[in-house]
Protein backbone atom coordinates (compact mmCIF):
# COMPACT_ATOMS: atom_id res chain seq x y z
CA UNK A 1 0.00 0.00 0.00
CA UNK A 2 1.46 3.30 -1.11
CA UNK A 3 1.42 6.28 1.13
CA UNK A 4 0.94 9.85 -0.05
CA UNK A 5 4.53 10.69 0.74
CA UNK A 6 5.90 7.84 -1.39
CA UNK A 7 4.31 9.10 -4.61
CA UNK A 8 7.04 9.92 -7.15
CA UNK A 9 7.59 13.60 -7.89
CA UNK A 10 6.96 13.14 -11.62
CA UNK A 11 3.42 12.02 -10.81
CA UNK A 12 2.54 15.28 -9.12
CA UNK A 13 0.87 17.44 -11.78
CA UNK A 14 0.58 20.49 -9.58
CA UNK A 15 4.30 20.71 -8.63
CA UNK A 16 5.62 24.27 -9.05
CA UNK A 17 7.91 24.77 -12.03
CA UNK A 18 11.48 25.95 -11.54
CA UNK A 19 11.79 29.73 -11.61
CA UNK A 20 13.39 31.08 -14.75
CA UNK A 21 14.57 34.53 -15.75
CA UNK A 22 12.43 35.73 -18.63
CA UNK A 23 13.00 38.75 -20.91
CA UNK A 24 10.22 40.53 -19.02
CA UNK A 25 12.17 40.10 -15.79
CA UNK A 26 15.29 41.53 -17.41
CA UNK A 27 13.37 44.56 -18.73
CA UNK A 28 11.86 45.23 -15.32
CA UNK A 29 15.26 44.95 -13.62
CA UNK A 30 16.91 47.28 -16.15
CA UNK A 31 14.13 49.88 -15.89
CA UNK A 32 14.24 49.69 -12.11
CA UNK A 33 18.02 50.14 -12.13
CA UNK A 34 17.72 53.15 -14.46
CA UNK A 35 15.10 54.74 -12.20
CA UNK A 36 17.29 54.12 -9.16
CA UNK A 37 20.36 55.68 -10.81
CA UNK A 38 18.31 58.70 -11.93
CA UNK A 39 16.59 59.49 -8.64
CA UNK A 40 19.55 58.49 -6.43
CA UNK A 41 21.97 60.69 -8.39
CA UNK A 42 23.02 62.87 -5.40
CA UNK A 43 24.16 59.74 -3.57
CA UNK A 44 25.32 57.40 -6.34
CA UNK A 45 27.19 59.88 -8.56
CA UNK A 46 29.80 61.00 -5.96
CA UNK A 47 30.47 57.34 -5.12
CA UNK A 48 30.93 56.36 -8.78
CA UNK A 49 33.19 59.38 -9.43
CA UNK A 50 35.25 58.51 -6.36
CA UNK A 51 35.54 54.85 -7.43
CA UNK A 52 36.73 55.79 -10.93
CA UNK A 53 39.20 58.35 -9.56
CA UNK A 54 40.35 55.84 -6.94
CA UNK A 55 41.05 53.22 -9.60
CA UNK A 56 43.03 55.80 -11.56
CA UNK A 57 45.14 56.92 -8.59
CA UNK A 58 45.55 53.48 -6.98
CA UNK A 59 48.95 52.83 -8.70
CA UNK A 60 50.36 55.92 -6.96
CA UNK A 61 49.31 54.52 -3.57
CA UNK A 62 50.86 51.14 -4.37
CA UNK A 63 54.07 52.84 -5.53
CA UNK A 64 54.27 54.83 -2.28
CA UNK A 65 53.75 51.62 -0.31
CA UNK A 66 56.98 50.30 -1.83
CA UNK A 67 58.72 53.18 -0.01
CA UNK A 68 57.00 52.17 3.25
CA UNK A 69 54.68 55.18 3.26
CA UNK A 70 51.34 54.40 4.95
CA UNK A 71 48.33 54.52 2.61
CA UNK A 72 46.62 57.16 4.76
CA UNK A 73 49.52 59.59 4.37
CA UNK A 74 50.06 58.92 0.68
CA UNK A 75 46.30 59.27 0.05
CA UNK A 76 46.29 62.64 1.81
CA UNK A 77 49.29 63.86 -0.22
CA UNK A 78 47.80 62.68 -3.53
CA UNK A 79 44.45 64.28 -2.69
CA UNK A 80 46.08 67.60 -1.74
CA UNK A 81 48.03 67.65 -5.01
CA UNK A 82 44.85 66.82 -6.94
CA UNK A 83 42.87 69.61 -5.26
CA UNK A 84 45.73 72.09 -5.76
CA UNK A 85 45.98 71.24 -9.47
CA UNK A 86 42.21 71.54 -9.91
CA UNK A 87 42.28 74.88 -8.09
CA UNK A 88 45.00 76.25 -10.37
CA UNK A 89 43.08 75.13 -13.46
CA UNK A 90 39.87 76.67 -12.11
CA UNK A 91 41.56 80.00 -11.36
CA UNK A 92 43.31 80.17 -14.72
CA UNK A 93 40.18 79.09 -16.58
CA UNK A 94 37.46 80.63 -14.43
CA UNK A 95 38.34 84.32 -14.45
CA UNK A 96 38.65 84.85 -18.21
CA UNK A 97 35.77 82.44 -18.81
CA UNK A 98 33.44 84.44 -16.54
CA UNK A 99 34.54 87.67 -18.24
CA UNK A 100 33.88 86.16 -21.67
CA UNK A 101 30.47 84.84 -20.58
CA UNK A 102 29.45 88.21 -19.14
CA UNK A 103 30.29 89.80 -22.48
CA UNK A 104 28.56 87.04 -24.46
CA UNK A 105 25.58 89.15 -25.66
CA UNK A 106 27.95 91.81 -26.96
CA UNK A 107 30.11 89.11 -28.56
CA UNK A 108 27.08 87.56 -30.27
CA UNK A 109 25.99 90.91 -31.71
CA UNK A 110 29.50 91.65 -32.94
CA UNK A 111 29.85 88.13 -34.34
CA UNK A 112 26.60 88.45 -36.31
CA UNK A 113 27.72 91.79 -37.75
CA UNK A 114 31.14 90.42 -38.70
CA UNK A 115 29.68 87.33 -40.38
CA UNK A 116 27.21 89.44 -42.34
CA UNK A 117 30.07 91.73 -43.38
CA UNK A 118 32.33 88.83 -44.41
CA UNK A 119 29.56 86.94 -46.20
CA UNK A 120 27.16 89.44 -47.83
CA UNK A 121 24.73 86.70 -48.86
CA UNK A 122 23.96 86.01 -45.22
CA UNK A 123 23.19 89.71 -44.67
CA UNK A 124 20.81 89.75 -47.64
CA UNK A 125 19.14 86.56 -46.42
CA UNK A 126 18.68 88.06 -42.93
CA UNK A 127 17.13 91.22 -44.44
CA UNK A 128 14.76 89.12 -46.56
CA UNK A 129 13.73 87.04 -43.53
CA UNK A 130 13.06 90.20 -41.51
CA UNK A 131 10.98 91.64 -44.38
CA UNK A 132 8.90 88.45 -44.62
CA UNK A 133 8.36 88.51 -40.84
CA UNK A 134 7.08 92.11 -40.97
CA UNK A 135 4.69 91.54 -43.90
CA UNK A 136 1.67 90.92 -41.72
CA UNK A 137 2.49 93.56 -39.13
CA UNK A 138 0.88 97.01 -39.07
CA UNK A 139 2.88 100.22 -39.02
CA UNK A 140 2.50 100.79 -35.26
CA UNK A 141 3.61 97.23 -34.60
CA UNK A 142 6.68 97.64 -36.81
CA UNK A 143 7.68 100.86 -35.05
CA UNK A 144 6.94 99.49 -31.61
CA UNK A 145 9.97 99.42 -29.34
CA UNK A 146 10.79 96.14 -27.65
CA UNK A 147 9.43 95.81 -24.16
CA UNK A 148 11.86 95.83 -21.29
CA UNK A 149 11.55 92.75 -19.12
CA UNK A 150 12.54 92.87 -15.48
CA UNK A 151 14.54 90.00 -14.09
CA UNK A 152 12.86 88.46 -11.06
CA UNK A 153 16.03 86.88 -9.78
CA UNK A 154 14.99 83.28 -10.41
CA UNK A 155 18.05 82.70 -12.59
CA UNK A 156 20.33 83.93 -9.82
CA UNK A 157 18.60 81.70 -7.26
CA UNK A 158 18.90 78.69 -9.57
CA UNK A 159 22.59 79.42 -10.13
CA UNK A 160 23.18 79.65 -6.36
CA UNK A 161 21.37 76.36 -5.75
CA UNK A 162 23.33 74.67 -8.56
CA UNK A 163 26.62 75.98 -7.15
CA UNK A 164 25.73 74.75 -3.67
CA UNK A 165 24.83 71.26 -4.88
CA UNK A 166 28.00 71.13 -6.99
CA UNK A 167 30.18 72.03 -4.01
CA UNK A 168 28.38 69.47 -1.84
CA UNK A 169 28.85 66.69 -4.42
CA UNK A 170 32.51 67.66 -4.87
CA UNK A 171 33.09 67.48 -1.12
CA UNK A 172 31.37 64.09 -0.89
CA UNK A 173 33.44 62.78 -3.80
CA UNK A 174 36.71 63.92 -2.20
CA UNK A 175 35.83 62.33 1.16
CA UNK A 176 34.87 58.99 -0.44
CA UNK A 177 37.99 59.14 -2.64
CA UNK A 178 40.25 59.63 0.38
CA UNK A 179 38.64 56.73 2.23
CA UNK A 180 39.03 54.45 -0.80
CA UNK A 181 42.69 55.37 -1.28
CA UNK A 182 43.50 55.20 2.43
CA UNK A 183 41.95 51.73 2.77
CA UNK A 184 44.48 50.21 0.36
CA UNK A 185 43.38 46.76 -0.89
CA UNK A 186 40.84 46.26 1.89
CA UNK A 187 37.80 46.17 -0.41
CA UNK A 188 39.45 43.67 -2.75
CA UNK A 189 40.09 41.36 0.19
CA UNK A 190 36.54 41.77 1.46
CA UNK A 191 35.19 41.01 -2.02
CA UNK A 192 37.20 37.80 -2.16
CA UNK A 193 35.98 36.71 1.27
CA UNK A 194 32.28 36.97 0.46
CA UNK A 195 32.58 34.79 -2.65
CA UNK A 196 31.28 31.25 -1.98
CA UNK A 197 33.83 29.11 -3.86
CA UNK A 198 37.52 29.32 -4.69
CA UNK A 199 36.74 29.73 -8.39
CA UNK A 200 34.46 32.67 -7.65
CA UNK A 201 37.11 34.22 -5.40
CA UNK A 202 39.75 34.02 -8.13
CA UNK A 203 37.29 35.37 -10.69
CA UNK A 204 36.31 38.33 -8.50
CA UNK A 205 39.94 39.23 -7.77
CA UNK A 206 40.88 38.97 -11.46
CA UNK A 207 37.93 41.14 -12.55
CA UNK A 208 38.65 43.74 -9.87
CA UNK A 209 42.34 43.96 -10.75
CA UNK A 210 41.73 44.14 -14.49
CA UNK A 211 39.08 46.87 -14.10
CA UNK A 212 41.49 48.89 -11.96
CA UNK A 213 44.35 48.40 -14.40
CA UNK A 214 42.30 49.18 -17.50
CA UNK A 215 40.61 52.28 -16.08
CA UNK A 216 43.90 53.55 -14.66
CA UNK A 217 45.74 53.04 -17.95
CA UNK A 218 42.88 54.51 -19.95
CA UNK A 219 42.36 57.67 -17.90
CA UNK A 220 46.07 58.37 -17.36
CA UNK A 221 46.79 57.90 -21.08
CA UNK A 222 43.81 60.00 -22.16
CA UNK A 223 44.73 62.72 -19.65
CA UNK A 224 48.26 62.89 -21.01
CA UNK A 225 46.98 63.00 -24.60
CA UNK A 226 44.42 65.72 -23.85
CA UNK A 227 46.90 67.89 -21.91
CA UNK A 228 49.34 67.65 -24.80
CA UNK A 229 46.57 68.48 -27.28
CA UNK A 230 45.52 71.49 -25.22
CA UNK A 231 49.11 72.72 -24.99
CA UNK A 232 49.64 72.40 -28.76
CA UNK A 233 46.34 74.14 -29.57
CA UNK A 234 47.01 76.89 -27.01
CA UNK A 235 50.51 77.49 -28.40
CA UNK A 236 49.10 77.77 -31.92
CA UNK A 237 46.43 80.23 -30.77
CA UNK A 238 49.08 82.31 -29.00
CA UNK A 239 51.15 82.42 -32.20
CA UNK A 240 48.06 83.51 -34.17
CA UNK A 241 47.35 86.34 -31.74
CA UNK A 242 44.11 85.00 -30.25
CA UNK A 243 43.41 86.52 -26.79
CA UNK A 244 43.51 84.24 -23.71
CA UNK A 245 45.21 81.30 -25.47
CA UNK A 246 45.89 79.57 -22.13
CA UNK A 247 42.17 79.53 -21.30
CA UNK A 248 41.23 78.10 -24.71
CA UNK A 249 43.98 75.49 -24.50
CA UNK A 250 42.73 74.32 -21.09
CA UNK A 251 39.15 74.29 -22.35
CA UNK A 252 40.17 72.17 -25.36
CA UNK A 253 41.89 69.68 -23.04
CA UNK A 254 38.81 69.41 -20.80
CA UNK A 255 36.32 69.14 -23.66
CA UNK A 256 38.36 66.40 -25.32
CA UNK A 257 37.46 64.06 -22.43
CA UNK A 258 33.89 64.00 -23.80
CA UNK A 259 33.73 61.90 -26.99
CA UNK A 260 32.16 63.44 -30.10
CA UNK A 261 30.33 66.34 -28.43
CA UNK A 262 33.41 67.83 -26.74
CA UNK A 263 35.41 68.43 -29.93
CA UNK A 264 32.31 69.78 -31.71
CA UNK A 265 31.78 72.34 -28.93
CA UNK A 266 35.50 73.24 -28.96
CA UNK A 267 35.57 73.76 -32.74
CA UNK A 268 32.41 75.89 -32.57
CA UNK A 269 33.81 78.09 -29.80
CA UNK A 270 37.14 78.56 -31.57
CA UNK A 271 35.32 79.45 -34.79
CA UNK A 272 33.42 82.18 -32.93
CA UNK A 273 36.62 83.43 -31.28
CA UNK A 274 38.48 83.43 -34.61
CA UNK A 275 35.75 85.40 -36.37
CA UNK A 276 35.67 87.90 -33.50
CA UNK A 277 39.45 88.29 -33.49
CA UNK A 278 40.31 88.56 -37.18
CA UNK A 279 38.83 90.75 -39.92
CA UNK A 280 38.80 88.23 -42.77
CA UNK A 281 36.90 84.96 -43.09
CA UNK A 282 39.94 82.78 -43.86
CA UNK A 283 41.93 84.20 -40.94
CA UNK A 284 38.93 83.67 -38.66
CA UNK A 285 38.72 80.01 -39.63
CA UNK A 286 42.38 79.34 -38.76
CA UNK A 287 41.81 78.65 -34.99
CA UNK A 288 39.12 75.97 -35.50
CA UNK A 289 41.09 74.49 -38.41
CA UNK A 290 44.18 74.26 -36.19
CA UNK A 291 42.22 72.45 -33.49
CA UNK A 292 40.49 70.16 -36.01
CA UNK A 293 43.81 69.15 -37.58
CA UNK A 294 45.37 68.02 -34.31
CA UNK A 295 42.14 66.46 -33.07
CA UNK A 296 42.00 64.26 -36.18
CA UNK A 297 45.64 63.25 -35.64
CA UNK A 298 44.94 62.48 -32.00
CA UNK A 299 41.74 60.52 -32.62
CA UNK A 300 42.96 58.48 -35.60
CA UNK A 301 46.66 58.00 -34.90
CA UNK A 302 47.90 58.87 -31.39
CA UNK A 303 45.08 57.45 -29.24
CA UNK A 304 44.76 54.09 -31.08
CA UNK A 305 48.54 53.69 -31.03
CA UNK A 306 48.85 54.36 -27.27
CA UNK A 307 45.75 52.57 -26.02
CA UNK A 308 45.84 49.63 -28.40
CA UNK A 309 43.22 47.00 -29.09
CA UNK A 310 42.07 46.65 -25.49
CA UNK A 311 40.21 49.96 -25.55
CA UNK A 312 38.95 49.76 -29.13
CA UNK A 313 35.23 49.97 -28.44
CA UNK A 314 32.39 50.08 -30.95
CA UNK A 315 31.83 53.75 -31.95
CA UNK A 316 28.06 53.24 -32.05
CA UNK A 317 28.08 51.82 -28.52
CA UNK A 318 30.26 54.72 -27.33
CA UNK A 319 27.85 57.25 -28.86
CA UNK A 320 24.76 55.57 -27.38
CA UNK A 321 26.47 55.29 -23.99
CA UNK A 322 27.43 58.96 -24.16
CA UNK A 323 23.83 60.00 -24.85
CA UNK A 324 22.46 57.72 -22.13
CA UNK A 325 24.83 58.75 -19.33
CA UNK A 326 24.59 62.43 -20.28
CA UNK A 327 20.82 62.21 -20.02
CA UNK A 328 21.09 60.34 -16.71
CA UNK A 329 23.82 62.35 -14.93
CA UNK A 330 24.64 65.36 -17.11
CA UNK A 331 28.25 66.38 -17.76
CA UNK A 332 29.71 63.98 -15.12
CA UNK A 333 27.85 61.16 -16.86
CA UNK A 334 29.41 62.14 -20.19
CA UNK A 335 32.87 61.97 -18.58
CA UNK A 336 32.09 58.56 -17.02
CA UNK A 337 30.53 56.97 -20.12
CA UNK A 338 33.72 55.42 -21.52
CA UNK A 339 35.15 54.20 -18.15
CA UNK A 340 31.80 52.53 -17.43
CA UNK A 341 31.90 50.85 -20.86
CA UNK A 342 35.46 49.62 -20.17
CA UNK A 343 34.33 48.14 -16.83
CA UNK A 344 31.33 46.42 -18.43
CA UNK A 345 33.55 44.93 -21.12
CA UNK A 346 36.01 43.55 -18.53
CA UNK A 347 33.18 41.89 -16.60
CA UNK A 348 31.71 40.42 -19.80
CA UNK A 349 35.14 39.06 -20.82
CA UNK A 350 35.39 37.08 -17.56
CA UNK A 351 31.81 35.77 -17.50
CA UNK A 352 31.21 33.21 -20.30
CA UNK A 353 27.44 33.80 -20.28
CA UNK A 354 28.05 37.51 -21.10
CA UNK A 355 30.55 36.95 -23.91
CA UNK A 356 28.03 38.00 -26.65
CA UNK A 357 27.75 41.42 -24.97
CA UNK A 358 31.54 41.73 -24.97
CA UNK A 359 31.54 40.97 -28.69
CA UNK A 360 28.97 43.73 -29.28
CA UNK A 361 31.08 46.27 -27.38
CA UNK A 362 34.15 45.58 -29.53
CA UNK A 363 34.66 47.37 -32.83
Amino acid sequence: MKTAGSEPQSARPNAPAASRTTPAHVVVIVLGLMAFLYFARPVVLPVVLACVAGMTLKPLIRWSSCWHIPPKISAAVVLCLLVAGAGIVFIQLGRPALTWMNEAPQHMTELRQRVQKMIPRIARFAEAAAAVKNLGATAPEQNKEPAIELNDGRGTAAFINWTGSLLAETGETLVVLYLLLASGDLFSKKLARVMPTLQHKENAIAINREIQRNISNYLLSVSLINITLGAVVGAGLCFMGVPNPLMWGMLVAILNFIPYFGPVVGITLLAAVGLLTFDTLWAGLLPPAWYLLFHLLEANLVTPMLLGRRFTLNPVVIFVSLIFWTWLWGVPGALLSVPILVSIRVVCDHVPMLSPISELLTS
